[in-house]
């Protein structure tokens, strides 16, 4: 039966070398791959601990917090950050939830636009396949080089906060994100394996240093009271309704648990990836919720004055919370240090998993130059040229940065929305058809989808499925065109929001390039191997 939902367009320029890995490879896996028609290119590094720790660090959610909280201090302030958390975390697990049914089924590299493929009507399934590939890639690409951007920017608010005389220059930010990326790359090309190892380390931070913040910033006291925390509703964005203020402030909320399906990217790589991807996906917003939700309680607390949070010159607001806690520039500077290491962390996982994905989306001659980028690298089982343009791009988007500062945020607004919107379109292409065909449950490897019945994975949602379903898809698009809207008002080409616009041109992009190139060669996920079994 799985066999009908690919089309085959195997040749032998396209056919992967099946690596010697795979004859020892957990029978699960095997299957999964069979089921999925690809070969066993990369080396299954990864366990269920190790991609955890990935996953923790990839999101790394109380961190993110504090990267983002200004918006949300002076968009709804305290109210929508610690209520709106509960609404997005309610949501974003709907998501979650949804996209791990969904790896169940068939946990493979190219994650959300393969699915769409399988889920979607088939007159129209290649076109929508081809441009969700291209805008999940656009806003992974966006949001790596978001946090290289952020990474290099606390740094720099760090020497604002200790040297206040310092000259700020855009290209400093630049230099520091190169250094950055540089770091990045070499771990995930020549220290690729003690990336999981790595991971592991930093999850285990990512846990132990919320903690030793919770008990330093709980002994220090606290300056604000539960009425202030609980209660204090700010609209300084210009926007005359509450409610649109409400919802601009959700960003850091939004922005914290987003990225859940890093880990999916990396289900090549890791063992028995039918069982364990899901419960990682769903394991990971647990956890980071929590934490980013009990972190914005203490910096909440922490406030002696919000107004110099919010217009602090470092450009961070939690940089200013710390030093009002601990009425010290030096132990604030060392607590951002620390924060700062789980962000670079963050970006070793973060690269290899868009590199994954991009890598993918060659594979299936998505991308222009596919038989170049689907390469992998035989002595360090990677898609090096994968790792290098992910790396090319930032490089290349970092330098617009030196221009103008707005002209790259108009880029880097694209994560958000993108990612969101490549979220929406496979779980609706699911619900439309669970809604009409029958469903079971099957072992890893017999999963799959016909023009009658969906057979789902081990993990699966159910009789509660279409409802998780619809309530993440309509989570999701009310809060969109939010996303669109600019923080602020007056508008000026600074406060102007560009997602919206920036996101048009992607889909423009990626019509034209499938009229171009997209019809003569991509045909959805290409079946590398045939079954030896043919299913019903």
């Amino acid at each position: 039966m799985a066999e009908k939902q690919f089309e085959t367009t195997v040749s032998g320029d396209h056919v992967a070398p099946v690596s010697p890995a795979s004859s020892t490879m957990d029978v699960e896996d095997k299957a999964v791959m069979q089921q999925m028609g690809k070969t066993q290119q990369l080396k299954r590094r990864f366990n269920y601990i190790s991609i955890l720790g990935l996953s923790l660090t990839l999101l790394s959610s109380w961190e993110a917090f504090g990267s983002s909280l200004g918006t949300g201090l002076y968009a709804g302030g305290p109210v929508t950050l610690v209520w709106g958390l509960f609404f997005t975390g309610s949501g974003t697990l709907a998501l979650a939830c949804s996209i791990a049914e969904m790896a169940s089924m068939c946990p493979i590299s190219g994650a959300q636009y393969h699915w769409t493929y399988m889920f979607a009507p088939k007159k129209w399934r290649v076109q929508i396949t081809f441009l969700q590939g291209w805008c999940t890639v656009f806003a992974w690409q966006a949001t790596i080089t978001s946090l290289t951007y952020i990474i290099a920017g606390q740094i720099q608010g760090m020497v604002i906060l200790n040297w206040p005389d310092y000259g700020f220059e855009r290209w400093h930010t630049t230099l520091m994100m190169w250094a950055v990326l540089g770091m990045t790359y070499v771990v995930n090309v020549y220290g690729i394996g003690l990336l999981p190892a790595t991971e592991l380390f930093a999850g285990i931070c990512h846990v132990l240093f919320f903690i030793i913040f919770a008990v330093v910033m709980l002994v220090l006291g606290r300056n604000s009271d539960a009425k202030f925390v609980f209660t204090t509703f700010i609209n300084q964005t210009g926007w005359e309704s509450t409610g649109v203020g409400f919802f601009i402030g959700l960003l850091p909320c939004i922005w914290c648990i987003i990225g859940f399906d890093g880990a999916i990217h990396m289900s090549e790589e890791t063992e028995k990836a039918a069982h364990t991807i899901p419960k990682i996906i769903v394991t990971t917003v647990l956890i980071n919720a929590t934490l980013a939700w009990l972190f914005l309680l203490l910096s909440l607390f922490a406030i002696k004055d919000i107004n110099l949070a919010i217009s602090t010159p470092t450009g961070y607001a939690i940089l200013e919370i710390f030093r009002q806690l601990t009425n010290s520039t030096t132990s604030a500077t060392l607590m951002m240090c620390a924060m700062l290491t789980i962000s670079i962390a963050a970006m070793f996982g973060t690269l290899a998993s868009v590199s994954r994905l991009t890598w993918a989306f060659a594979r299936d001659d998505g991308l222009p130059f596919s038989n170049f980028f689907k390469h992998v690298d035989p002595k360090y089982r990677i898609p090096t040229r994968a790792v290098s343009l992910v790396s090319v791009v930032i490089i290349l988007l970092s330098l617009i940065n030196i221009g103008s500062s707005v002209a790259l945020n108009a880029v880097l607004s694209l994560s958000t929305i993108g990612l969101y919107i490549s979220y929406i379109i496979p779980i609706a292409c699911l619900l439309s058809l669970r809604l009409r065909v029958a469903t079971s449950k099957a072992e890893p490897g017999l999963a799959g989808v016909d023009d009658d019945k969906i057979v789902f994975g081990p993990w699966t949602l159910g009789r509660w499925g279409p409802l998780v379903n619809l309530y993440a898809i309509c989570y999701a698009t009310l809060l969109v065109p939010f996303m669109a809207l600019p923080s602020t008002l007056p508008l000026t080409k600074e406060t102007m929001n560009y997602a919206g616009p920036v996101f048009l041109l992607v889909i423009v992009f990626a019509g034209i390039d499938y009229a171009v190139r997209g019809r003569k060669h991509f045909h959805g996920p290409s079946r590398e191997v045939q079954r030896a079994v043919q299913e019903g």
